[in-house]
């Protein structure tokens, strides 16, 4: 019997409606995401904006099946390619503050995110 725990459609559209939430904020707050990303990553700005059209582009083609297969891929490759962003996040709250819960949950976010690929590699290229 398929719940909603196992039904991929409704992880699809998960997936896919926070990716395009997560995009459209990169246009909102861009100062956020480019005080994350790593001093050696150039042209801060627009590689902010270019990863926000990855995820806008990718979210919705995980809601188009004709699509989802090449989405998936893009937003496994798009993951992997923010994974310094991430270390960069957490390396500088650590510098700033210590081991603090803010700190502790940004290094928890670093597993989580290969975690994200894999619900996106299940829902998007298992089923």
């Amino acid at each position: 019997m398929m719940t909603y725990l196992t039904d991929p459609t409704i992880h699809q559209y998960l997936i896919g409606g926070m990716f395009v939430l997560a995009g459209v904020l990169h246009f909102i707050f861009p100062k956020v995401y480019m005080r994350i990303m790593p001093d050696y990553i150039p042209w801060h700005k627009a590689m902010v904006y270019l990863s926000g059209v990855g995820e806008i582009l990718g979210g919705a083609g995980m809601m188009i099946s004709l699509l989802r297969e090449v989405a998936s891929w893009g937003l496994i490759l798009l993951l992997l390619a923010v994974f310094p962003a991430n270390i960069e996040m957490f390396r500088k709250a650590y510098r700033r503050k210590g081991f603090t819960r803010y700190t502790s949950l940004l290094l928890l976010r670093l597993p989580l995110q290969f975690a994200l690929i894999y619900w996106v590699y299940w829902a998007g290229l298992l089923h």
